[in-house]
């Protein structure tokens, strides 16, 4: 078992990870949304990104939600493990679309270790759906928004599933960051 989790990661299903919705106090909330595909040199990025989230951690919010994608998401999914050693009260809470082994399917070998060592360490795995379908990853982009009061985004595409999400979240009036 993973901190508080009362699910073995090990043994997850799309079932019990689909009940594990610990309680999140949406006020207390920031979500990420971003590209897969990011700068050969994400120096920049990752300051900003650290930057964004420690003053949101200074304004009181606890809890950190992330898809579990390639590219932005695993950045700041372990951005939030690493800032946990300075701020032990935060929480990694992860949105999967699906099944990890569904929504991993096409990776390679070092994607999926890098995604299995986020996932052991998340403080909380919620599964949106349970088993892949052509709608589970913008469901999971919207319970992102919904969970949260505050999206730190890396956006530079007016298309896809980063540009409907920030729609979607200035629709729903959350403290959008943009880096």
């Amino acid at each position: 078992m993973n901190k508080n989790n009362n699910i073995s990661k090990e043994n997850i299903s799309a079932e019990s990870a689909f009940l594990n919705l610990d309680l999140i106090d949406k006020t207390k909330a920031a979500c990420f949304s971003g590209h897969r595909n990011l700068p050969n040199d994400c120096r920049e990025l990752k300051i900003s990104l650290t930057s964004a989230i420690k003053n949101l951690i200074k304004n009181g919010v606890v809890y950190f939600c992330a898809g579990g994608a390639l590219g932005f998401d695993m950045l700041a999914e372990e951005t939030v493990l690493e800032l946990q050693r300075e701020y032990p009260q935060i929480k990694l809470v992860l949105f999967l679309p699906c099944p990890q082994q569904e929504q991993t399917l096409k990776w390679n070998d070092a994607q999926k270790q890098r995604y299995n060592s986020i996932f052991t360490q998340a403080d909380s795995v919620r599964v949106i759906s349970p088993k892949y379908t052509n709608g589970c990853m913008l469901e999971r982009n919207r319970r992102l928004v919904d969970d949260s009061t505050h999206l730190i985004c890396y956006l530079r595409k007016k298309w896809g599933g980063t540009f409907y999400t920030v729609k979607y979240a200035e629709e729903k009036n959350l403290n959008i960051i943009r880096l």
